[in-house]
């Protein structure tokens, strides 16, 4: 029998409720409450338990508190990334981030959604969508990524762009939605 958290994997409607999700959420929330309450004098244990959060995260990760998310453990990201003030990640599906990412302050970051039936959406299920974000990408302050997105390599995402759609390599998007403003040539 497939479980709700394979279903929610999946990208399939789940229901959130399940004992199995709850468990997991409350252990994300009391993880990240302990790391956005430890001070600047215990930098070595925040960094700890931000990498408890983070289950698969490579080296030279660092996040300024206060950081929310749904599980944690749906967060891969490469080497270097750095995630600035209070941004928030739905990681109902997986969020990867690719290598020497910048995220800028109250970046929100979600892969959960809802139905658009209301009947659908009123029976209390969900479902996700994956995000993958590429290497040597910078998202400026209050910008948001909708469920679903690819955004490629070397990209600056514009503060306060909302990104509906996935991108290609080396360009700058802005705007709600989110457009190519310019290439960029990294040659």
């Amino acid at each position: 029998m497939i479980t709700e958290k394979q279903k929610m994997l999946a990208g399939e409607m789940y229901n959130p409720s399940d004992p199995a999700l709850v468990k997991e959420r409350h252990r994300a929330r009391l993880l990240f409450y302990k790391f956005n309450s430890l001070s600047e004098e215990h930098l070595e244990e925040r960094q700890k338990v931000l990498y408890q959060i983070f289950e698969n995260a490579g080296e030279n990760l660092f996040v300024e508190p206060p950081f929310y998310c749904d599980y944690g453990s749906n967060i891969k990201a490469g080497k270097n990334l750095f995630m600035n003030f209070n941004c928030c990640i739905l990681d109902v599906a997986q969020v990867t981030f690719g290598d020497n990412c910048m995220i800028g302050p109250h970046v929100q970051i979600y892969t959960a959604t809802h139905p658009l039936a209301f009947k659908a959406r009123n029976s209390g299920k969900e479902l996700g969508s994956p995000i993958t974000i590429g290497n040597n990408v910078w998202i400026g302050g209050n910008a948001t990524i909708c469920p679903g997105i690819t955004i490629g390599n070397n990209v600056v995402i514009a503060a306060g762009a909302v990104v509906t759609k996935s991108f290609p390599d080396d360009v700058v998007i802005g705007g709600n939605p989110a457009k190519i403003i310019k290439t960029i040539d990294n040659h």
